[in-house]
């Protein structure tokens, strides 16, 4: 049995995306045991997945032991998990050519330009999987069905239940990024929500520190009637859950999004034109998974001032709404 090591150790967005190596390697290599290494507060999304065996903590790596492991595969340029792994004399040992540290403590360099590129992070991810035998292309479509996020088992919130058995559409509005992504304006998220129909049931999640932004720029959002704050409320591990049992989610470039494509939920991203930012690269991949942008030329006017974002400004509540309306009609 051959033991394999993804390490992955940046953000939720990017891990989620990586997950579907995982579940390549399992359907090229069925009796492959697969670690995946990455950050503490990733580690719930990362056990989700039928195909991950187990999860390593980037902060643990001493007291890991490696005598069975054949490969580990750099996903995410890391230079002291490069350098660790090297130590323990890993024999494969696959990075990217384009990090120097790489010439030290990788054996197999894969040459290819992701800021060049033309394909999705997801589908660049797979470059690096070329000397274990899988050179081809994977499609986006083949993608969604790799995620294997099928292990949930935190339970849901007891506050939500009543409101999760109600037949309703339930929809997901997660408006903030930590500053990751060019922000759709929250006067356009509370003119959608005050536009659709009191029927549909509206969450708004993001963290605590959201909250407190949200309060100071526009609280109107959250005295709607039809909707419930769930800003600092949930872990990772039950927003998981949660968000298996809503129908759509909105939001720009963030890990939530990406969390409810790969659960198959209709994910909708809110992009702005600009590489590497725009959708070829980061869209959210899965079977219900869409995006709106405003410009369909590369606009690079934001390029210093992210928070005066154009394209993203532009979008229209209406473009949207009448996305989730044809949702709530199907």
């Amino acid at each position: 049995m051959q033991t394999i090591i993804i390490s992955r150790t940046d953000n939720l967005g990017d891990v989620v995306l990586s997950l579907p190596v995982a579940g390549k390697l399992k359907e090229v290599y069925p009796s492959s045991h697969i670690i995946f290494l990455g950050k503490k507060y990733t580690e719930p999304v990362i056990s989700a997945s039928i195909y991950i065996d187990e999860y390593w903590d980037k902060d643990q790596l001493d007291n890991y032991k490696t005598d069975h492991v054949d490969t580990i595969v750099f996903l995410f340029p890391d230079r002291e998990v490069a350098r660790w792994a090297a130590k323990r004399k890993i024999p494969l040992r696959i990075g990217t050519s384009h990090r120097w540290w790489h010439w030290l403590y990788c054996n197999k360099r894969v040459n290819f330009s992701r800021k060049k590129s033309n394909l999705h992070e997801t589908q660049l991810n797979f470059k690096l999987l070329k000397p274990l035998g899988i050179s081809e292309t994977v499609t986006l479509n083949e993608i969604s069905s790799l995620y294997g996020l099928k292990k949930i088992k935190t339970p849901i919130p007891a506050f939500l239940e009543e409101k999760l058995q109600q037949s309703s559409l339930k929809l997901v509005l997660h408006p903030k990024s930590k500053g990751s992504a060019r922000e759709w304006p929250l006067k356009h998220y509370y003119e959608l929500a005050s536009s659709l129909p009191s029927t549909i049931q509206i969450f708004i999640t993001g963290t605590l520190t959201e909250e407190a932004k949200i309060q100071e720029e526009f609280p109107e959002i959250l005295t709607l009637p039809n909707v419930t704050n769930l800003l600092g409320k949930l872990s990772l591990q039950e927003l998981i859950s949660f968000l298996h049992h809503t129908d759509v989610l909105i939001a720009c470039s963030t890990g939530p999004l990406h969390i409810a494509s790969a659960l198959g939920k209709y994910a909708i991203g809110l992009y702005p034109t600009i590489r590497p930012m725009h959708p070829g690269r980061w869209q959210p991949v899965g079977i219900h998974a869409t995006t709106i942008t405003f410009m369909q030329s590369d606009c690079n006017t934001c390029s210093h001032t992210p928070h005066q974002c154009f394209c993203i400004q532009n979008i229209t509540p209406t473009s949207i709404l009448n996305k989730i309306i044809a949702i709530n009609h199907s």
